[in-house]
């Protein structure tokens, strides 16, 4: 079971570098890989991610706390606990403090549930449209500013995008994806329902929608980070169970 555990872990964190590399602004520091998001300060698009097992200095702490200061960002980090067991304690001792623990929740294809909602139309983004209409969806249903090059660049990087549409208005009410693939990987997130439509299981039938259409690309495993207790049940109704955490970590001031 550990040795399952750790192979998963380190698929995970194998994807968020991965992630972080695709990025046009990337930068090795000592230890850390850190990504930056020059058009914005959003806490989640510029952070860092340790090496496996790795054992940070002082000194590299520090070179990495200057980097994002440079760049007018937050320092800031989010990684997978168990591959880098000594890490935390030493941002900690740096000035670091926790923003949040988060559950990992994964689903492989033979774990994947069919989700269905009523009176609303759930399918995959299929024109430029869509995309707009996915990020103004974005924008309201998490109260930030959401733009559709980053959508744009997912779909033609072989990401998956789902949408969720009201058929006697045509209004995108609904939408999500899952990122391009890594070592057969894929991120499940922003999943966002419009504030008038939620509570009628659209949120569960895009997370089913986007996994099922990465499984179909050749994932084997999604996995996701739920943002509550109730963002959990959703998606434990499409199939995903938890099965690791990760960090979020960062220094103010």
């Amino acid at each position: 079971m550990n040795s399952e555990r750790n192979e998963l872990n380190r698929r995970i964190q194998n994807y968020l570098r991965a992630t972080i590399l695709r990025s046009e602004n990337n930068l090795r520091v000592g230890p850390f890989l850190a990504g930056f998001d020059a058009g914005s300060d959003n806490l989640y698009r510029n952070y860092a991610v340790p090496d496996a097992d790795t054992r940070p200095s002082t000194s590299d702490i520090e070179a990495l706390i200057a980097a994002f200061l440079e760049r007018s960002r937050r320092p800031r980090l989010e990684y997978i606990t168990d591959t880098a067991p000594d890490v935390e304690s030493a941002l900690l001792a740096n000035g670091f403090e926790i923003e949040k623990r988060y559950p990992i929740l994964i689903c492989t294809p033979g774990m994947l549930r069919n989700v269905e909602v009523r009176g609303i139309d759930i399918g995959l983004a299929s024109d430029d449209q869509d995309i707009i209409d996915a990020a103004d969806v974005g924008a309201e249903a998490y109260d930030d500013d959401v733009y559709s090059d980053p959508l744009r660049r997912l779909v033609a990087q072989g990401g998956v995008l789902a949408m969720a549409r009201d058929p006697k208005s045509g209004l995108a009410v609904g939408a999500g994806m899952a990122t391009p693939a890594h070592e057969g990987v894929s991120e499940v997130a922003g999943i966002g329902v419009r504030v008038a439509y939620r509570r009628r299981g659209i949120a569960g039938a895009l997370t089913a929608c986007a996994a099922r259409e990465a499984f179909a690309r050749g994932i084997e495993l999604a996995w996701l980070t739920p943002g509550s207790d109730d963002a959990e049940r959703i998606y434990a109704r499409a199939g995903f169970v938890r099965a690791s955490e990760q960090l979020h970590i960062s220094k103010l001031g």
